[in-house]
């Protein structure tokens, strides 16, 4: 299997997913683009992997269908959550099915609320062809932060990466935009002595200064740089109670004052 990184607009990422002369795309934004890459690597394109309803994730479906039944002669399925509205869906999944890309490859459905109300993400665990797994998880988890709560409440997204937590460390997190350095120079205020989280901002830097992408990056270093993901931390616990002026006890409160910081956050 082949795995591919798809920059589109500004910020985004796109992302393909190829076997034996077929693929996959999770949130084409933008349908050419992706059809520009199956013109310089060709492909079948059998379908389309949706997290959530907004335009840069699924502006590029109807580019896609008309360009597949013009030049590859099949309509396309296409898969997304049930609560947000997705045009030209023809299969909704739900929390824990399974879904089968490819003869032998399934990937597992997860309900991740809070962005959006029907936001769900993707898991491809590691099987015989992907040598790592792989979480396509859309604005639900970013490198080094979270997407904003723009439908969902701050409980819906903290249960959220609660349940994405409990993947393998070695799960690499295909998210769909390249905002780590802002997100890390408010990780940085957050938790400024974590050394974990230094290193890897001087890394994002250099990465981003010779234009190369600073995803995917692992569950296992979002867990050691990521607020979103250290509430339970005590250094996490302090700066937050010193922003908030009061003792904070729950992790779902820490989190959601850790939210309300990033969103007014300069």
């Amino acid at each position: 299997m082949q795995f591919q990184q798809i920059p589109a607009f500004t910020d985004n990422y796109l992302w393909m997913i190829e076997s034996l002369g077929h693929s996959w795309v999770v949130d084409p934004g933008d349908g050419q683009v992706i059809i520009q890459a199956l013109k310089k690597q060709p492909s079948i394109l059998d379908g389309i992997l949706i997290t959530h309803h907004h335009a840069d994730h699924i502006g590029g479906i109807g580019d896609l269908i008309a360009w597949v039944r013009e030049n590859q002669g099949h309509d396309l399925r296409i898969i997304g959550p049930d609560k947000d509205t997705i045009p030209h869906k023809t299969q909704t999944v739900y929390d824990g099915e399974i879904v089968e890309i490819f003869t032998g490859v399934h990937l597992q459905v997860l309900e991740v609320p809070g962005h959006t109300k029907g936001h769900i993400a993707y898991f491809l665990p590691k099987i015989a062809g992907v040598e790592v797994p792989r979480l396509y998880c859309g604005d639900t988890l970013f490198a080094g932060g979270c997407g904003r709560l723009l439908e969902g409440t701050a409980a819906q997204m903290y249960a959220s990466l609660m349940k994405l937590m409990q993947l393998p460390d070695e799960t690499l997190v295909c998210c769909a935009h390249e905002y780590t350095l802002a997100n890390l120079r408010f990780a940085t205020a957050v938790e400024p002595t974590n050394q974990d989280l230094s290193k890897w901002t001087e890394e994002a830097r250099r990465l981003r200064e010779t234009k190369q992408a600073t995803v995917p990056t692992t569950l296992g270093l979002e867990k050691k740089v990521n607020p979103f993901l250290r509430s339970d931390q005590i250094t996490v616990r302090e700066s937050i109670e010193r922003y908030a002026k009061k003792v904070v006890n729950s992790g779902e409160d820490i989190f959601t004052i850790t939210r309300l910081w990033k969103d007014s956050f300069k």
